[in-house]
């Protein structure tokens, strides 16, 4: 399955990337990154999943080829969940299933609640990033590589330039990363999220739900998204919750297990993508 088109979406800061695969005819599928990741990162999963869908992959704001928020306006939680509902009506949706890895699953599954806490520590964290800003580096592609693998030392060098292709641009002495320098400190876009409104969130959900986890990907991460008794909350919560409407599946592999080893997951999210098309809506 070839890729269909590049897609660049209207919005009033500028625009959001997008990469379409597929027939448009076909049941749509939104497709999130991680965390300072890009569309790309879904390149070598999507041509193994069924043909029979269309599915349209998204640079976040401040990501990849999509355009960065105005100085002042947060990178949080809320704004990215906007960001859904604008693509989602610029491709006039009605119904979609998401594709989601990492942060890309935290945004795709909390709703628009009112989250007062959360934007205060968002508007505080913002303040500190753009008192804070330094010029973008132009590195030499190589070095890029390199320092690139060393903060992602779950991705292999094939999986790295790949991300590198959309997250970069090509100036006269190097390469300069795309994405806005704000979204870089992880404080400044998740950690608002309590437990409270982690499981409150999950309460709202009313669709089926798979949860793949490879077997050797982040439980204690560096820069501290998660850690083991949070991943137990939120499968505790989700089989609670939706009970038979979720499934649970670990694969070998690593955080980027969609990236470096797609023939690993693309059976199963095929095999759930087709058995939700055959419930009745």
């Amino acid at each position: 399955m070839g890729l269909l088109s590049e897609l660049k979406l209207a919005v009033p800061w500028g625009h959001i990337a997008a990469k379409a695969w597929g027939s448009q005819q076909g049941s749509p599928v939104l497709c999130l990154h991680g965390w300072l990741d890009n569309a790309n990162s879904f390149d070598r999963l999507i041509p193994l999943l069924p043909k029979d869908f269309h599915y349209v992959a998204m640079d976040f704001g401040g990501h990849g080829l999509s355009s960065h928020y105005y100085l002042g306006v947060p990178y949080c939680q809320e704004n990215f969940v906007n960001e859904i509902g604008r693509v989602v009506a610029a491709l006039k949706w009605k119904r979609f299933s998401l594709l989601s890895h990492s942060f890309g699953g935290i945004i795709g599954g909390m709703g628009m609640e009112n989250m007062l806490t959360y934007r205060r520590g968002a508007i505080e964290h913002m303040l500190q990033a753009e008192a804070f800003q330094k010029p973008r580096q132009v590195v030499k592609p190589e070095e890029m590589l390199q320092r690139f693998l060393k903060n992602n030392n779950h991705l292999n060098e094939e999986c790295g330039r790949l991300l590198l292709q959309r997250g970069t641009t090509q100036v006269a002495t190097g390469l300069m990363m795309n994405r806005d320098r704000r979204v870089g400190l992880l404080e400044y876009s998740i950690p608002f999220l309590t437990r409270e409104l982690l499981v409150h969130s999950i309460k709202q959900l009313q669709a089926q739900v798979l949860l793949i986890k490879a077997s050797q990907g982040y439980f204690n991460m560096e820069r501290g998204i998660t850690d083991k008794s949070v991943t137990l909350l939120v499968l505790d919560t989700l089989r609670s919750v939706l009970k038979e409407q979720f499934q649970y599946m670990e694969v070998p592999g690593n955080h980027y297990v969609h990236l470096n080893q797609p023939q690993n997951v693309a059976d199963i999210i095929g095999a759930f993508l087709q058995s939700k098309e055959r419930l009745p809506h």
